[in-house]
């Protein structure tokens, strides 16, 4: 906050220094009015020196040139005067001659100007009295001028101040209206220097703060501290009573109880949801060139996920007061006082609240789920009947209330130097997904009509070649299939050469159409921004062996979590795929695709996914554990560069209850080759489903 101090002895105004006519010259002596106009006209031009030059001996015996000039000046520039117009009224011809003849004219006039706080206009009375002797024997007539005539507040005494309103950062709500962004109530731990046991206190409260003693240090040289002034040390959010009490107990500390951003999912939506910080200068600078003046270098700005997602609306916008205060606002003696005056405002717009999709509690028991076994990876659920998101899901992560309140800089350099990465957001990330892309190779493969589901197709051995063009290359499975597989066998059994073969015959073209019309290539539809999920490097299949992998969801085939959930979607809407949303204000059961096929070759599908689980020689036999009837579908990504025997298992499972069909959950945890795979995967889902039915 800026203050003008205006007093008796030193006034105003900003200028452009211009000519302006004066009447020395002239042969007839101005008339008031004639003389008024001559200082309205400098007013209106902010030519304060030429204004000073019309003012009355008495008013320059009060005021000097200097502090005339300047406070108009500096008051002006702060409220950022633009279109300043001065009227008046003008005076009859009887007004005029009893002005003449007792020496004094009263003109009253009116001011309107747009300053940062909006519009202000008043109105007010010049008082212009005869002064000096011409060769005639006339006199010449010059403006008795007060404080008033900048605002009339100011008549008698007070300062302009120009006030920031900051407004209150927007909260993001679950579906359930449980915050995940919140402004709440937090502790501010602080210091009065003189109160301090310089040996002991500083050493228990860095103990205290998990600070150093050397950032104490810092906070105490600022140049402004004072013995006696209460120094900000540290927010802490969630610090426990005991915590709390021992550092009331300190000498010197001071609690206080301030409002500050709080998460309350903690790690679980990190990456979801972001945090705020403290603004940097490179950040400054591109911020002031999209919205200039919004920000300042003390602002906090979002930095990740939704936060800086949705920082312009989130953030609000700033309102501003231009106000005269008093320094004595005691009573007068006549029952006033002194009250502040707001002469013009700007309203603070507090910042939007967003709802969105997400369930806080299936968020937490999903990352949980991770978080238990120190795993990585993703996984995304969604309401298959409505295409809302109801997880999001990236491991490892970290706590974004620790990096708004005080993480270290080494804590931060450990967490982006940790090999599992917490700092990569992976439900953004597309990977090779493995057999779960199978229902959806089928879906294709049955709306093109390269498919026949009831066809067995005679598969003889673990591994298959398609000629010599092929090299050494050969396309394994795991499956126990006999060697006459058809669609159901192979969606249960997860076999890689019946959906390597169905590729190849395929051909890549329809294969990549099919892919596109399950979105694929093409920008997901989603509030959140996410990878596209593409076919391959080039966006074609044009060699058959990329070809036949892509058939069983590795070569360069790679999709999201999200994406991926949202194509099972088509098997439980009949053909359906709906778009996934992330606002709760958003329509519902929007169709991202149509007519991928039709009602009954989808329940074909889904009893399919139901054998995976409930068949003897299913893939995810694991999720028959749960209390219910669960469906989905298997998958292992083998990651491993060229010339090694092995790499890498991510394991996937895409699963949802088959009679509820409330929930899609798709999930993959890195590094199961020792694990067991996918199955490993199909236990974490299942047991993710048991807890949420209770």
């Amino acid at each position: 906050m800026k203050k003008i101090i205006i007093s008796l002895l030193g006034i105003v105004v900003m200028g452009i220094i211009l000519t302006g006519c004066s009447n020395e010259d002239e042969d007839e002596i101005a008339t008031p009015e004639e003389r008024f106009d001559t200082y309205i006209e400098a007013w209106n031009k902010q030519n304060f020196s030429k204004m000073y030059e019309l003012l009355s001996e008495e008013t320059t015996g009060i005021y000097q040139n200097e502090d005339f000039i300047d406070s108009h000046q500096d008051i002006y520039s702060e409220i950022d005067v633009e279109n300043l117009t001065i009227s008046y009224e003008s005076m009859d011809e009887e007004e005029l001659n009893d002005a003449v003849e007792n020496g004094e004219a009263e003109i009253n006039f009116s001011v309107e100007m747009d300053t940062v706080g909006g519009p202000i206009d008043f109105d007010y009375t010049a008082v212009l009295t005869k002064e000096g002797e011409t060769v005639d024997d006339q006199a010449d007539w010059f403006i008795n001028w007060d404080p008033g005539f900048i605002f009339p507040e100011l008549k008698d005494g007070g300062k302009v101040e120009v006030k920031t309103l900051n407004p209150e950062r927007g909260n993001i709500y679950d579906r359930n209206g449980d915050p995940l962004a919140t402004n709440d109530t937090i502790h501010e731990i602080g210091v009065v220097p003189q109160q301090m046991d310089e040996e002991t206190s500083k050493k228990k409260i860095a103990e205290l703060l998990d600070i150093d003693e050397d950032t104490i240090d810092s906070k105490l040289d600022q140049e402004w501290v004072e013995p006696d002034l209460y120094v900000p040390l540290k927010k802490v959010q969630g610090a426990s009573e005991n915590t709390i009490g021992e550092l009331g107990e300190v000498k010197g500390v001071s609690i206080r109880e301030v409002t500050g951003r709080v998460y309350p999912l903690n790690e679980a939506a990190a990456h979801l949801i972001g945090y705020i910080g403290q603004i940097q200068a490179d950040e400054l600078e591109e911020l002031e060139e999209e919205q200039p003046g919004v920000y300042s270098s003390t602002d906090l700005i979002g930095k990740r996920g939704l936060e800086q997602l949705y920082e312009k609306e989130l953030r609000g916008e700033k309102g501003t007061q231009v106000l005269v205060t008093y320094e004595n606002q005691e009573d007068d003696g006549d029952g006033d006082t002194n009250e502040d005056v707001v002469l013009a405002e700007k309203p603070v717009q507090d910042g939007k609240d967003f709802t969105l999709t997400i369930d806080m509690d299936i968020q937490k028991e999903i990352y949980k789920g991770f978080k238990n076994d120190d795993e990585a990876g993703t996984a995304a659920a969604i309401d298959p009947k409505t295409g809302e998101t109801l997880a999001l899901v990236s491991s490892p992560s970290f706590n974004p209330n620790d990096r708004l309140y005080g993480m270290s800089a080494d804590e931060w350099e450990k967490i982006s130097e940790d090999k599992d990465n917490p700092l990569l957001n992976r439900f953004v990330a597309t990977f090779a997904p493995g057999s779960s892309i199978k229902p959806i190779t089928a879906a294709i493969g049955i709306k093109n009509g390269t498919i026949d589901p009831a066809e067995k197709i005679t598969i003889q051995g673990k591994e298959w070649s398609n000629g010599e063009s092929w090299g050494n290359y050969t396309v394994k499975r795991v499956s126990t299939s006999n060697e006459h597989v058809d669609l159901a066998d192979a969606l249960i059994e997860s076999d890689n050469i019946y959906f390597a073969m169905q590729a190849v015959n395929m051909g890549g073209d329809k294969f990549v159409d099919g892919l596109k019309a399950f979105g694929f290539g093409e920008d997901m539809p989603f509030e959140y921004p996410m990878e596209t999920s593409t076919v391959s490097a080039s966006g074609a299949l044009d060699e058959e062996v990329l070809l036949a992998n892509a058939g069983y969801g590795q070569g360069e085939i790679q999709i999201s979590a999200l994406h991926l959930a949202s194509t099972y979607t088509t098997f439980i809407n009949d053909g359906k795929m709906l778009k996934p949303t992330l606002l709760k204000s958003e329509d519902t059961e929007e169709v991202w695709n149509d007519d991928l096929i039709t009602a009954d070759e989808a329940k074909m599908i889904r009893d399919d996914l139901r054998q995976v689980v409930k068949s003897s020689n299913g893939t995810a036999q694991k999720a028959q554990e749960a209390d219910f009837p669960i469906s989905g579908k298997t998958g292992t990504a083998e990651l491993k560069r060229s010339g090694e025997e092995s790499g890498q298992e991510n394991g996937w499972f895409v699963g949802y209850p088959s009679d509820e069909q409330d929930i899609i959950i798709a999930m993959m945890i890195e590094h199961t080759e020792d694990k067991g795979g996918s199955s490993y995967t199909v236990e974490k889902v299942t047991d993710i489903l048991q807890e949420l039915k209770k």
